[in-house]
């Protein structure tokens, strides 16, 4: 075998030692992000004192990040844009979109300024 065709060999194995790197790297910070979007509506959802049981609660439905930011109002309404964004960034770490997934953690980071 040719020297050339090691070298050749040799890049695409780099190559390809790459590419998870990248995934998994928007994955910890979907899971980071998630974390903290998780404290802010457990967080949130203390701070207004008690409310009425909705249906749901009544029916022995286990509570969601989505149900409780959906229940906390117009600040809950943040939240969801946020859950919405992680959303749409792990499609975006399902498809290899490193660049979309970058995009829609940072969304949800603003939010949660």
């Amino acid at each position: 075998m040719t020297s050339i065709a090691k070298c050749g060999i040799a890049f695409f194995i780099l190559l390809g030692a790459t590419l998870p790197a990248h995934a998994g790297t928007c994955t910890d910070d979907i899971a980071q992000t998630q974390g903290q979007l998780d404290l802010a509506i457990e967080k949130d959802a203390g701070s207004h004192g008690w409310k009425p049981e909705s249906l749901n609660a009544l029916r022995g439905h286990q509570p969601t990040p989505r149900s409780l930011a959906e229940a906390e109002g117009s600040n809950g309404l943040d939240l969801t844009d946020a859950l919405d964004s992680l959303d749409r960034a792990r499609t975006a770490s399902r498809t290899g979109d490193i660049a979309a997934c970058s995009r829609e953690i940072a969304r949800a980071r603003a939010i949660l300024r």
